[in-house]
């Protein structure tokens, strides 16, 4: 008999106030099972990278590569964070200087290669002779992934495919999933090889695992909030019991090093991005629910960058106003989103739909949680070649009035495109995604054309 310990996190979405314990706490437990001699293995399902961090963007992301390495884990996939939010040579230089295992089947060069940084599975033996096969898998984003010059695939075809390879090679099989729970639970209908999930994407919370027909599921939700632990008791190289529970890491006490640390790496992030991105002479203001210069400013830069017939956006999206000397730390900490700049085209009764709600009080005092969104409510709406006329019962587009068979070319943010907020866009056939440049990128791009307009 032997005990497999298996510790897991997902999603902390460079939310490194938590870091320092989650490390102390994984360092500490691997020390304990191996004196104990037993077995343990450290995965990350994915998303640790999010560039609102001044430390994950001021290196693009290799920092959260060290931090991986100094906690010791044996393995991680990569999320739509480390996938699309960085351009194809930032992802492809993330993990050059790794320690561990990137793991991750369904992503591909164009050419039908796999990165030279990725392996789709690993297998690994304990000391007893027991077989581990960990299989990587992310969401399937494959426009965006397209877009950024990689080929992604299926991965329920994928993993069929790791599956028949594997199956003769393990004993016990491990889904490193960032694809969410409702993937999650299909793949444990449909493939009962597989012993464990560790699940990540929709930041689901399992304190006790979830078993779905005989898988373990497991996952630990968001932000570092808590940490995993698997424990597999095996006998003849075989569970035959399946144990999950989550430590609360905001019950954990905080050392007087830890918040140093993660003060260390926002410092250090915020030195990184000292570069001057654009001088103003003046003051540009920002408020949510009041016409200011900033909003409206980044919605004409929207329909210039994607040359469109005119734009709307939410003044929710600018945190703070700017003057003098504007460095990309100062940009990233009034607008830091992973949204792209997007272009869709409507027909008039649509797009008269869709500024009919934009208008709406409730959603302008929306909260929103996800969609790229690091805000904290939506905010009036500002709009650039669209005036609202009959007291918001119609809509002119460059002066004349919107006509219902026309189509129009509308340059938004692209978190309108998912979601629910706007189903007229998200049903739209006709979208174009601008990557892999962020909202402050075309901000910064017309402040530095304001001079000389």
């Amino acid at each position: 008999m032997e005990t497999i310990h298996i510790y897991h996190t997902n999603d902390l979405h460079s939310h490194f106030e938590h870091w320092p314990k989650i490390s102390r706490i994984i360092q500490n437990r691997v020390k304990h099972h191996q004196e104990q001699g037993d077995p343990v293995f450290v995965f990350d399902i994915g998303d640790h990278v999010d560039r609102w961090h001044p430390y994950t963007d001021g290196t693009m992301g290799k920092g959260n590569t060290l931090l991986l390495n100094e906690t010791g884990y044996t393995a991680a996939t990569i999320g739509n964070n480390e996938g699309i939010t960085l351009s194809h040579e930032g992802l492809d230089s993330l993990f050059l200087k790794k320690n561990f295992d990137v793991l991750i089947a369904n992503l591909y060069n164009k050419d039908g290669s796999r990165p030279e940084w990725a392996e789709p599975y690993k297998l690994y033996t304990t000391a007893e002779g027991t077989r581990v096969a960990a299989i990587g898998l992310t969401a399937y984003f494959q426009l965006f992934y397209k877009m950024l010059g990689w080929e992604i695939s299926d991965p329920l075809e994928e993993l069929k495919k790791q599956i028949d390879f594997v199956r003769d090679q393990a004993d016990i099989i491990v889904l490193l999933s960032h694809l969410g729970i409702h993937d999650d639970e299909r793949i444990a209908e449909a493939f009962p090889e597989i012993d464990v999930i560790l699940g990540g994407h929709t930041h689901h919370i399992l304190h006790n695992g979830k078993i779905v027909n005989r898988t373990l599921l497991a996952a630990a939700g968001k932000h570092g909030n808590f940490a995993g632990h698997v424990m597999l008791e095996v006998d003849n190289h075989r569970p035959v019991t399946k144990k999950a529970l989550l430590y609360p890491i905001g019950q954990v006490s905080r050392e007087p090093w830890e918040v140093v640390e993660s003060t260390k790496l926002y410092e250090t992030g915020k030195t990184l991005l000292q570069e001057k991105a654009a001088e103003l002479d003046g003051e540009l203001t920002a408020d949510f629910f009041e016409e200011s210069d900033l909003p409206q400013l980044l919605c004409e830069a929207l329909r210039e960058w994607c040359g469109a017939e005119c734009a709307f956006l939410n003044a929710g999206l600018i945190l703070g106003p700017l003057q003098g000397t504007i460095t990309k730390f100062d940009l990233l900490s009034i607008c830091p989103h992973p949204i792209n700049p997007c272009l869709v085209t409507l027909n008039g009764n649509e797009l008269k739909e869709v500024l009919r709600m934009t208008l709406e009080e409730d959603l302008h005092h929306l909260q929103v949680m996800g969609l790229g969104f690091r805000g904290t409510v939506m905010g009036r709406f500002v709009y650039t070649n669209i005036e609202v006329a009959d007291e918001g019962l119609d809509f002119l587009v460059n002066g004349r009035r919107i006509n219902a068979e026309q189509n129009y070319s509308v340059a938004i943010p692209d978190m309108y495109t998912f979601g629910r907020l706007f189903p007229e866009i998200i049903r739209a056939k006709d979208k174009k995604y601008f990557m892999p440049e962020f909202l402050r990128d075309v901000l910064e791009w017309k402040l530095n054309r304001l001079k000389s307009e």
